[in-house]
C-alpha cells in the first residue's frame, strides 16, 4: 500500500484537479495538498485553495493547506525585486518550482505521513534510463503546453519522487477527462499570466510597490540621448513597445546599464547574439558535461529550441554558441539544454555573446 500513496500539490486549476482525479482512478490512495503563496486572485493564490477543496471533497481525499508565503517571499519575491534593480530580467518559475513547490511538498510529505511519491498537474514526463542509471526529464507530448523548461532545476531525488499524470495528454485530453470525472474545475479559464500579474494586475504594477521611480537616460550605443525612462525596472531585453522614442526605424531593447541607470536601444540587428554565458548550471539528465556537446538550446518559454554547442568553461559555466544568432538573449532568464525531446539541463543566462 506505500507505494500507492501519492501527494498531489492542487492550485485549484484543472490540470492539477485532472491528475489528482486520474491518480485516484489508478488506484492510489492520494492526499491533496495546496501550498499557500500568497493572498490574492489567480491559482497560486488563496482564490485558489477554494476550488482545490471543492475538487478535494469531489474525489473525496483530504485536503491540507501549507502555508509557504514566507518561503515564497524570500525565494520569489526578493528574488525577482532584487533581479529586476540589477537590470537583469529573473525567470521566478523554476525557482519557484524547485525551492518552493517540489522540494517543500516532498519533505512535508515524507515527514508528515511517510510518503515518498508527489505529483503535480505539470505536462512533462519522467523516464528511468537503466544504462546510465539516471532519471530523465523529457518533454511533453503536447509541445504547445509543455513545462519542462520550468522545470530544469529539478534533482534526481525529485525526479525519482515525482509523478506527472498529465504528461502523455494533451490540453484538450485533459479537459475531456475533467469533464468525464465532472470536476467543478473542468471548464475553468486557464491562467495566462504569471501568478504575481495575476495577484497584482501587471509586473509593473508588482515592481513598482517594491523599487521607487529612478529616472534616466535611455541611449543608444554610442551613447546618444534619445529619451528617459523611470526605472531600468520597466524595461527587458528585447522588448520594442512602450520605449516613447521616434526613430526612422524600430528600436529594441538591447541592455539594461545598471551601474549608469541607462536603458540601451538599438535596431533588431544589434540585438541578435552569436551565444550567450550561462551559470548557476543544473544538470538533470545526464552528469555534467566535461568536453563540448551538441544540443538544443531555449532561451525563454515558449521559443523554439535551437541547435547550438554547449562548451565547459568553469566548474558552473558554460559558453552557449547558437548555430544563427538569436534575438533579445536576455540576462536572468533561462537557458535549457535538449536533445530531442531529453532535457539535459539548464542555467541562468549571464550575458550574451559579443559578435
Amino acid at each position: 500500500m506505500a507505494a500507492k500513496r501519492v501527494v498531489v500539490g492542487l492550485s485549484g486549476g484543472v490540470d492539477s484537479s485532472t491528475a489528482a482525479a486520474c491518480l485516484v482512478n489508478q488506484g492510489y490512495e492520494v492526499i491533496g495538498v495546496t501550498l499557500w503563496l500568497m493572498p490574492g486572485k489567480g491559482q497560486c493564490c488563496s482564490e485558489g485553495m477554494v476550488d482545490a477543496a471543492r475538487i478535494c471533497a469531489q474525489l473525496n481525499i483530504p485536503h491540507h493547506i501549507v502555508d509557504m508565503r514566507e518561503v515564497f517571499r524570500g525565494q520569489v519575491m526578493d528574488y525577482l525585486v532584487t533581479g529586476y534593480g540589477q537590470g537583469i530580467t529573473p525567470l521566478p518559475c523554476s525557482q519557484c518550482n524547485r525551492w518552493v513547490k517540489f522540494a517543500p511538498l516532498l519533505q512535508y510529505a515524507q515527514t508528515t505521513w511517510g510518503i515518498d511519491r508527489i505529483a503535480t498537474g505539470h505536462y512533462a514526463r519522467i523516464t528511468y534510463n537503466p544504462v546510465t542509471e539516471r532519471y530523465e526529464l523529457r518533454r511533453a507530448v503536447d509541445r504547445s503546453k509543455d513545462q519542462s523548461y520550468f522545470l530544469y532545476t529539478l534533482t534526481q531525488e525529485l525526479l525519482a519522487a515525482t509523478l506527472f499524470p498529465l504528461g502523455e495528454y494533451t490540453k484538450t485530453q485533459t479537459r475531456e477527462l475533467a469533464a468525464r470525472y465532472g470536476l467543478a474545475t473542468a471548464t475553468k479559464p486557464e491562467s495566462q499570466d504569471l501568478c504575481l500579474v495575476e495577484a497584482h494586475g501587471s509586473m509593473r504594477a508588482f515592481l513598482d510597490r517594491y523599487l521607487p521611480p529612478q529616472p534616466g537616460e535611455i541611449v543608444n550605443r554610442q551613447g546618444q540621448v534619445l529619451g528617459h525612462h523611470t526605472g531600468i525596472h520597466h524595461y527587458t531585453v528585447g522588448q520594442r513597445r512602450g520605449l516613447g522614442i521616434a526613430a526612422p526605424e524600430p528600436l529594441y531593447v538591447l541592455a539594461l546599464d545598471a551601474a549608469h541607470n541607462r536603458v540601451i536601444v538599438g535596431s533588431r540587428e544589434e540585438a541578435l547574439s552569436p551565444g550567450c554565458q550561462v551559470n548557476r548550471l543544473n544538470w538533470v539528465s545526464i552528469p555534467p558535461p566535461t568536453t563540448p556537446i551538441p544540443a538544443q538550446v531555449q532561451i525563454r518559454y515558449q521559443a523554439p529550441a535551437v541547435d547550438c554547442w554547449v562548451i565547459p568553461t568553469a566548474a558552473d559555466c558554460v559558453q552557449v554558441t547558437f548555430a544563427t544568432p538569436q534575438f533579445g538573449v536576455t540576462p536572468g532568464q533561462a537557458a535549457v539544454f535538449y536533445q530531442n525531446d531529453v532535457l539535459l539541463g539548464g542555467g541562468i543566462i549571464q550575458a550574451p555573446s559579443d559578435k
